[in-house]
């Protein structure tokens, strides 16, 4: 299965689960919250969210190295500073964030079956492989990293 191997970008996977949390929303009814707080709390985590993905693609753009989640061998510096001493992926964490202001959003028991979807998908299929060629990259400054910083949080 190593096809799908750093294949579909990140932002495009967390698209179609968005559309998946959408239709499978529709199935049964949505809980009974008020219009305000829940388009407040969606767009507070929305926001959050979105603003853990851009410090780490404001980090990455200062490192001067590669964005492109298909192409990790490119990486030309092993970015730790910033966001990165919380979480080594601050993107997936925040495009997860998304997909949870989505659900909260929709309002709906169904559509939270997006949020492990995802995990499981950029795990196996985008951080595993990317932790591969960090590792055959950076060796053990790498190991040392992943030691002091968790994947997620």
């Amino acid at each position: 299965m190593h096809t799908l191997e750093l294949k579909v970008p990140p932002p495009v996977v967390a698209l179609l689960l968005a559309l998946l949390m959408w239709f499978t929303s529709r199935l049964v009814p949505p809980f009974d919250f008020p219009f305000g707080i829940r388009v407040g709390t969606a767009l507070a985590l929305a926001f959050v969210g979105q603003s853990i993905s851009v410090a780490g693609i404001v980090s990455f753009r200062r490192a001067k190295t590669t964005v492109n989640p298909t192409k990790p061998g490119a990486a030309t510096s092993l970015v730790s500073g910033g966001v990165y001493r919380f979480t080594r992926n601050p993107m997936y964490l925040g495009l997860l964030l998304t997909l949870l202001a989505w659900a909260v959003y929709l309002s709906n028991i169904l559509a939270l079956i997006g949020m492990p979807l995802f995990v499981l998908y950029i795990h196996r299929f985008q951080i595993t492989p990317e932790e591969r060629v960090l590792l055959s990259l950076f060796g053990s400054e790498y190991t040392a990293y992943q030691n002091r910083v968790r994947r997620w949080l």
